[in-house]
């Protein structure tokens, strides 16, 4: 029988969920750009844009500071399904942005594609029978995964809704009440924080903070942000409490387990960190597999001849190589980022659930088998496209670790030359291979066989033009 218990309450330090409503053209996607600047503290700021492009309006001009602007990733969306911006979010945590901007979420209602239009297409639907009352029942569920996948975003996120003035029938009259946002009735209650914006000017007019009931401030920017994280702060960081257990004397097994439990439960499992032991940065839950693993490691790694190592030499072992590996690859110019991704796009697998002989021969790759056509390292594609890639192949059918073969011979034939890995990809390369893993990868159910046809159509193009040389010679 399930015992239920009551354990002291405490406050948790939190990512802000704010929601800027308000008439178009007040202010809302500017005061969005400035407060997120704020939240960001220098990291990734990404808009999903589903205003034909209108934030690129804010953004900088090459060689023209002098006019201002903001540094955002831009990513247009016309068709505003839910399963599009739960793509879009996901694509959000694989960039690891600081905050998500969300600029209109009032068309992933009421616009193209949005569940108002997602209802009238249930209801349409042969067989379906009691309009458009019942057809709300799958609408309900969609709305609810994208409503889950936006709020459990680990960075700050802020979402903008559009508002139009309300009115009621008395008998014959028309008389105006006031304005309505243009989404669900009472999805403002998902958010910590709702401003409403007119002329440029923000009024908090709903909050769980004291501090900020009816706070109004003209132009919202990085000072409004401070305050709003002051009081996101007030309280204990779940993700230190999780650290500060997996460092602490006495962790089990079992207890890794559980954290890692708990972590996943509340979405902190991408929570980015610095590594309690080196520095470098990381995700909470790559740390708690890495000390879970010293304490119950994997055993089908390193043996000694005799068969003689204990669990504990072969954590001991394993660590040192990974510890090996890591330095392997900062000596070559490597940052600890771009040699996780690297490891897993050669073994299909992250580096602490590796072997000591993989991390070895992996370290030793970095210094006798680079390639002579490896990229300068400024001229690299960078971590976010590796993990990117990664993501894309996992939707074309070849995430697989022994999908290998198959995953560097569709990357030659797209880019044009053959290569023996994934990190020999320039800055433009990776971006053409990006392009077009991403326009097979939003094909859903036919995306794999259509990826696959379309290399197979390469391969025999490159074979036919390799024949007429030889003819030719």
């Amino acid at each position: 029988m399930t015992t239920f218990t009551f354990a002291p309450a405490t406050r948790e330090t939190a990512k802000a969920r704010i929601a800027l409503q308000g008439p178009a053209g007040s202010g809302k996607t500017k005061t969005a750009l400035r407060m997120a600047e704020g939240f960001a503290n220098g990291g990734p700021i990404g808009v999903v844009d589903t205003e034909r492009g209108s934030a690129k309006k804010y953004a900088i001009v090459p060689g023209r500071p002098d006019l201002g602007g903001h540094e955002f990733g831009h990513m247009p969306m016309a068709f505003c399904s839910p399963e599009n911006l739960i793509a879009a979010v996901k694509a959000a945590e694989e960039a690891r942005l600081a905050v998500l901007i969300v600029d209109n979420w009032s068309h992933f209602w009421a616009g193209k594609g949005g569940l108002l239009a997602r209802v009238d297409q249930e209801a349409k639907k042969p067989g379906h029978y009691g309009g458009s009352y019942t057809a709300w029942a799958p609408v309900n569920d969609l709305e609810q995964d994208m409503l889950d996948a936006l709020l459990n975003f680990p960075g700050h996120v802020i979402v903008t809704m559009r508002t139009k003035n309300d009115y009621e029938m008395e008998g014959k009259k028309v008389t105006k009440v006031g304005v309505k946002t243009v989404q669900r009735e009472g999805a403002e209650y998902e958010f910590d924080v709702v401003i409403d914006m007119i002329a440029g000017t923000g009024t908090v007019t709903k909050t769980r903070y004291e501090p900020l009931y009816d706070v109004s401030v003209h132009h919202p920017g990085e000072d409004f942000a401070e305050v709003i994280l002051e009081q996101l702060g007030q309280g204990v960081d779940p993700v230190q409490v999780i650290v500060d257990e997996l460092v602490a004397d006495g962790l089990t097994y079992d207890r890794a387990l559980e954290l890692h439990g708990q972590a996943k439960t509340r979405n902190l499992l991408g929570a980015d960190l610095l590594h309690p032991k080196t520095g470098e940065p990381t995700k909470l839950g790559d740390v708690i597999k890495e000390y879970g693993q010293a304490v119950k490691p994997v055993t089908t790694g390193v043996t000694s001849p005799s068969g003689s190592m204990s669990d504990a030499e072969i954590a001991a072992e394993t660590a040192t190589a990974r510890d090996e590996m890591y330095e392997a690859a900062k000596a070559a110019g490597f940052d600890f980022d771009t040699a996780s991704a690297r490891f897993k796009a050669e073994y299909g697998t992250d580096a602490i659930w590796g072997t000591a002989e993989q991390l070895r021969a992996f370290a030793a790759g970095f210094a006798n088998k680079r390639p002579d056509n490896t990229a300068p390292a400024g001229d690299r594609a960078t971590p976010p496209q590796m993990r990117m890639m990664h993501a894309l192949f996992n939707r074309v059918g070849l995430g697989h670790k022994d999908s290998r073969p198959e995953r560097l011979r569709a990357t030659a034939l797209i880019i044009g030359r053959p290569i023996e890995s994934a990190n020999e990809l320039t800055l433009d390369e990776a971006k053409t291979l990006l392009d077009t893993l991403g326009n097979y990868g939003e094909r859903g159910e036919t995306a794999a066989a259509d990826f696959a046809a379309m290399v197979d159509g390469l391969d025999e193009s490159e074979s036919a033009a390799d024949g007429a040389d030889q003819a030719a010679a």
